[in-house]
């Protein structure tokens, strides 16, 4: 079972390829639809995460834009949530990787925002980063409700550059051109993976990205 690493920054169109990913019957796991049921109503973060900020429990659930502002431009406190929520996240990818390689998928797709930031880049065989042009970027996130140029500056900071991304990156999927650019990318993509060996899954202590760091010069998106 190959496991595919899906990153990017902010409104570069990750969620729009995880979702083309699906379409073509690659299952996805969306580390930030983890964290929200972990804060949701009955989420096992919940208990954890008022004991650390009671204010931000309310009802039952984490109030998030109260948790957020809470620790938007803390380390110390951000860090202090993070140790609550990374290992419950990493405890839901793996419970996904075990259902869908007793389901025999051939390809899943891991879908992490900060992947190369925590180091989420040596579970995976390869790592795919959906990438655009800065302007398109600025365009597409300050047209969200409530975001500023400053909040996105907060955001940026515990972000990987771009171009360092880009570098890294196996395979580079534009999300410049439509959406149906980018799924004949995610297809040709699909393709070159299929039948390969995976080096990730099951995990082993070291991760031999063999076969799979020319990836990028083979597919041209």
């Amino acid at each position: 079972m190959i496991v595919l690493g899906l990153t990017g920054s902010i409104a570069m169109g990750k969620s729009t390829a995880a979702n083309l990913f699906r379409r073509l019957g690659v299952p996805v796991h969306d580390a930030d639809a983890a964290v929200h049921r972990l804060l949701g109503p009955g989420g096992d973060a919940v208990e954890a995460v008022e004991a650390a900020f009671p204010d931000c429990v309310r009802g039952g659930a984490v109030d998030r834009k109260t948790l957020g502002d809470r620790v938007f431009g803390d380390p110390a406190t951000l860090r202090r949530l993070e140790s609550i929520l990374h290992p419950r996240v990493r405890a839901a990818e793996l419970a996904f990787l075990r259902r869908m390689s007793r389901r025999r998928a051939s390809l899943v797709v891991l879908d992490i925002p900060l992947l190369f930031e925590t180091g989420g880049d040596r579970r995976c065989d390869a790592v795919a980063v959906v990438s655009a042009p800065r302007r398109l970027q600025l365009a597409r996130v300050l047209a969200r409700p409530g975001m500023t140029r400053q909040r996105l500056a907060g955001v940026e900071t515990r972000q990987m550059p771009d171009r360092d991304k880009r570098r890294r990156a196996d395979v580079v999927i534009s999300s410049a051109l439509g959406r149906a650019v980018t799924l004949r990318g995610i297809e040709r993509i699909v393709t070159a993976l299929s039948g390969r060996t995976s080096f990730a899954w099951p995990p082993r202590p070291l991760i031999r990205r063999r076969g799979y760091q020319m990836l990028k010069r083979r597919i041209q998106i």
